[in-house]
């Protein structure tokens, strides 16, 4: 008798391991929780499959340099561990983001 693997299909139940879309664009950041929040959003009536994978990688890309940042701002202050202050001084002494984000800080 042939087994059934789940589903009903035919096999011995070894299933191949899903790959998620942040795997296959080499993000950190979590490329299907970007898009979900993007439809739950109603920013548009429709989003493409790559203005996700695009969010993220910027998104990503900014965290890395304000943390890079924060980092340099901690080690000046003879500091280990990143404290709100250290990513608020960084911020603050780059200009290009702190014209982006000197609204939210």
């Amino acid at each position: 008798m042939d087994k059934k693997g789940a589903g009903g299909r035919k096999g011995s139940g070894s299933r191949k391991k899903s790959v998620t879309r942040s795997v296959k664009a080499g993000l950190q950041f979590p490329v299907g929780r970007i898009g979900r929040y993007l439809k739950k959003g109603r920013y548009a009536q429709r989003c493409g499959s790559g203005a996700p994978v695009y969010m993220a990688a910027v998104l990503e890309y900014l965290a890395a340099e304000v943390l890079e940042l924060a980092g340099n701002a901690a080690r000046d202050n003879k500091k280990t561990r990143i404290i709100p202050r250290h990513v608020l001084l960084a911020v603050r002494n780059d200009e290009e983001l702190g014209k982006l984000l000197g609204v939210l800080l």
